[in-house]
């Protein structure tokens, strides 16, 4: 375990650098990879929240823009494209992320916040195999209701994107989902995501994340306290052109 989020940054730019490997990838977002990847598997990150905010400006996001995209994703709309899509800075220098959206043009293959609200997502169908489907107040519901609960999970990996990028030729989230356990008055916070580019994603993801457990401890009336955080990375990259950025002290 790291003692803070800021080493834990750092160490992992350090370990993707030195450790990892390269890889002839056939794609890249559902497109044909403009190059190779400088990979590294299976990775867990793990640190103490002992001041959530301190953490999240340890991250050295990209702000304004993750401070205004984690309003936009608690904000309980379903919005899709939604606002801040176009501020994010990489967007603003690749204009052409436009080719992500859908066949009418006017959507995204999905959204987080479509994945947080699903319930009022989809055209208002709220249907599951046999019940209706569950949102992010649902989890605040169901941790306020049973603070003792396993099952304090968000997922944003749907059913719907197995097979999405093969048939669909869409894109599909990197992010699996969020676990959350609260145990001695602390809640702690599991992140799973499948795929995270080091340097264009991994410092929004986890304030991102922080912002998250921040929005639900402040939606609990129980007297909770950050615990520690723990994030699986089951692919954690960069282009293979771009490993020697990883050399710079502010990245």
């Amino acid at each position: 375990m790291y003692n803070n989020v800021g080493n834990a940054i750092l160490d992992m730019k350090d370990k993707l650098y030195h450790r990892g490997m390269k890889f002839e990838a056939k794609q890249w977002q559902s497109t044909e990879s403009p190059d190779a990847m400088w990979e590294l598997l299976d990775q867990v990150v793990r640190f103490p929240i002992n001041d959530i905010d301190e953490s999240m400006s340890m991250c050295k996001s990209n702000q304004p823009w993750a401070k205004d995209h984690l309003l936009e994703r608690v904000g309980g709309q379903p919005l899709n494209p939604g606002m801040e899509y176009s501020n994010w800075p990489f967007y603003i220098k690749n204009k052409s992320n436009d080719k992500f959206r859908t066949e009418k043009g006017e959507k995204f293959s999905h959204t987080y916040m479509e994945r947080f609200w699903p319930k009022y997502a989809g055209e208002g169908l709220n249907l599951g195999i046999r019940y209706k489907l569950g949102d992010l107040n649902d989890l605040i519901d169901t941790l306020e209701k049973d603070p003792t609960t396993r099952q304090g999970y968000l997922p944003i990996w749907f059913p719907e994107d197995t097979g999405a990028i093969q048939t669909h030729g869409q894109r599909v989230p990197c992010t699996l989902g969020y676990f959350f356990i609260i145990r001695g008055g602390y809640i702690h916070m599991s992140y799973y995501i499948r795929s995270c580019d080091y340097l264009r994603h991994f410092r929004d993801d986890i304030y991102l994340a922080l912002g998250l457990l921040k929005y639900i401890i402040g939606k609990l009336t129980h007297d909770i306290k950050p615990g520690s955080f723990k994030m699986v990375i089951e692919n954690l990259h960069c282009f293979y052109s771009e490993k020697e950025v990883l050399k710079q002290k502010n990245k």
